[in-house]
């Protein structure tokens, strides 16, 4: 049937170009480059005692705290270095608390193994790679859950209740499907892209140092240096201390000769100021007064003129 409708879809697709010239100078959708996305199938399969056994089952019964656990579980997942690696410190968190619910409700060994390797292959698959996969993720968690809640041998068993399979999956739910983005994000590799780029006639660019052998020897040199200055400091500070007194002492002679000239020029300033502001009130007074003047002359030539014409 796939193959039935992808022939369909290629014939009308065939059909439009020739029909239609402006789908000719358009870019279809399937012209353009799309990344590849690695898939691989994961077949659910019956995992009772596949990572943990029935001595880890006993081993992890006898512990009595938390730490204990964790040291166990690092040890027997290669997680010994959680404490420098975060994402190490992320998983043996995963399996601790998947353990401890496991715990809390009573599972029994058989159950509590089967749960541990759901929750570790459910990680497994959704860090295999960068790309979003939650849907087959998901799917595959579903598919595990039920070989180990139907009984169907050789195929599955039912060794979890109705009651449980629904307190295994909203615990998964909402602890790591719930921030699947983020486990995504932490698990998904740092690529670093090194771009070299030669032309004709220019010498190649030098190849990259590393940073860090250059840092390392600009550190010893500097400490060395370092080193050597403090000695002639010590040395420097003792000998000008009696210099260091007598120069306060004419800082201050000088500090205080500037500010007295500079308090007698503001004075002066502040004079000049006033005489100006008020030579410019004069100015304007003796304007005014004219202005005031003529108006009033041709007021009173304007009634003269007005009487001898009533005449």
């Amino acid at each position: 049937m796939y193959n039935y409708h992808q022939s369909l879809k290629g014939e009308q697709s065939n059909f439009l170009l020739k029909n239609d010239t402006s789908f000719t100078t358009m870019a279809m959708p399937q012209d353009l480059p799309k990344v590849s996305q690695p898939t691989k199938e994961h077949k659910a399969i019956i995992c009772i005692w596949a990572d943990l056994t029935m001595t880890h089952m006993d081993t992890i019964i006898n512990c009595t705290s938390m730490e204990e656990i964790q040291s166990f579980i690092a040890e027997s997942f290669g997680l010994a270095d959680w404490h420098d690696n975060y994402r190490s410190a992320i998983v043996l968190d995963l399996f601790y608390y998947t353990l401890q619910f496991a715990i809390d409700h009573h599972f029994s060994k058989e159950q509590t193994s089967a749960f541990f390797s759901i929750v570790k292959k459910t990680h497994e698959v959704c860090t295999e790679t960068p790309f979003d996969n939650l849907e087959i993720c998901y799917n595959y968690f579903k598919e595990l859950i039920l070989c180990h809640a139907v009984k169907r041998p050789p195929w599955s068993v039912n060794i979890f209740s109705p009651e449980q399979v629904h307190l295994v999956t909203e615990y998964v739910l909402t602890t790591y499907f719930k921030h699947y983005k983020l486990y995504k994000y932490a698990f998904t590799p740092l690529v670093k892209l090194d771009l070299s780029i030669s032309y004709d006639g220019v010498p190649l660019t030098p190849e990259p140092v590393d940073v860090c052998e250059e840092t390392q020897e600009f550190e010893t040199e500097a400490i060395k240096e370092s080193e050597d200055v403090q000695g002639e400091c010590v040395e420097v500070e003792e000998s000008a201390k009696p210099a260091t007194e007598e120069e306060n002492a004419v800082e201050r002679e000088l500090r205080q000769i500037v500010t007295d000239q500079l308090s007698v020029e503001i004075q002066k300033l502040k004079l000049s100021i006033s005489d100006q502001i008020q030579s410019n009130d004069e100015e304007l007074q003796k304007k005014l007064s004219a202005i005031d003047g003529k108006s009033s002359q041709t007021k009173v030539g304007g009634r003269a003129s007005s009487k001898s014409k009533k005449k």
